[in-house]
């Protein structure tokens, strides 16, 4: 029987397939089921900073409406507290959720200060957690932001949190990156314990009927998990930090694909949602069917495989352009029907 163990953040995994961030993971129920199905481990739904700033505008603004419509008057709502109740309602759940389950719990956190993340990256500490996914991004939406000024902060974040909490920290990363490699090896060198590759951001659309904007719901697609399999297959044997792909992971055979290019793990959402939870159960039934079938005994006897490092040929990882006897053109041709 094929051994699916695994290590991430410095923790054993019983296997390699960790549920990431959702809302699906806020319902207690479906912590169990998840739990039962055989995950390895969950995180917990993002706290963001912007939404507590926001509920804390829209608060300030209900409370001071009405107060100049009379001379005498000074306040509608004496005593009340602050919309910051928020945060502390996301902390309680996630200690529950913690308490749900025998399986790592850990956290996300989605801050802008640094204040803020060093601030709830104690107070999640607190929740008995097992790590924190300091969930970075940063859109190219300003054409004064320096790029050194952006990375520069990230790093900086990162080393503050780690000095303020004993708990691993993962680092969460867009592929916004001129050069992510870098990037990943200044914050190893600060302290993170695990990258998660990559954060998959919500992109804007516009609705030409309405002449509105407005930001679809999708889920990630198969072909999504390419970009994270580059990387994993880049970053195997030059970091001693766990490497997390995340995006477009469908099926037990894509966890296989990430393991073999150097993963140490994968994050699923979206074929929970497409599949159901019980997929979970599939995804490790068909990793375990095919190293039994290779003779595969540990996911190390396999992983870093077909990673750069260990390939004979540097193509796969070092070639991005359009490329006629790489992709077998003739081959695509025939398959659209473009010729016979």
């Amino acid at each position: 029987m094929a051994d699916l163990r695994t290590r991430y953040m410095g923790l054993e995994l019983k296997n390699p397939v960790i549920v990431g961030a959702s809302n699906l993971v806020t319902n207690f129920d479906n912590l169990k089921k998840i739990e039962e199905a055989g995950a390895a481990a969950i995180v917990y739904k993002s706290l963001f900073e912007e939404q507590i700033q926001l509920e804390n505008l829209e608060y300030f603004e209900r409370q001071t409406e009405y107060d100049e419509r009379h001379a005498e008057m000074i306040t509608l709502f004496p005593g009340q507290k602050s919309a910051t109740e928020y945060p502390l309602q996301h902390l309680y759940h996630l200690k529950k959720a913690k308490e749900t389950v025998s399986i790592p719990v850990f956290a996300s956190l989605n801050a802008i200060n640094n204040e803020t993340w060093v601030e709830y990256a104690k107070k999640i500490e607190e929740t008995g957690v097992d790590g924190i996914e300091l969930n970075f991004y940063s859109l190219p939406e300003k054409f004064d932001n320096e790029y050194k000024d952006i990375e520069k902060k990230q790093v900086q974040t990162l080393i503050k949190v780690r000095e303020s909490v004993k708990i691993p920290v993962a680092v969460k990363l867009s592929s916004f990156y001129s050069n992510p490699l870098r990037l990943l090896k200044e914050m190893e060198a600060a302290g993170a314990n695990a990258f998660v590759l990559f954060n998959r951001l919500f992109q804007p659309d516009i609705d030409t009927e309405t002449e509105t904007h407005h930001y679809p719901y999708n889920l990630s697609n198969v072909e999504d998990n390419r970009l994270p399999l580059r990387f994993a297959g880049l970053m195997y044997g030059h970091t001693k930090s766990s490497i997390c792909s995340n995006s477009g992971i469908f099926s037990g055979n894509d966890v296989i694909k990430m393991l073999l290019a150097g993963s140490d793990c994968v994050q699923v959402v979206s074929t929970l949602y497409l599949n159901k939870i019980d997929v979970i159960t599939s995804i490790i039934s068909d990793i375990e069917k095919w190293m039994d079938s290779r003779g595969y005994k540990t996911i190390d006897s396999f992983r870093g495989k077909l990673s750069n490092r260990n390939s004979e040929s540097n193509h796969p990882y070092h070639r991005a352009q359009y490329m006629d006897y790489m992709m077998n053109t003739s081959e695509i041709l025939k398959k659209y029907k473009i010729i016979n």
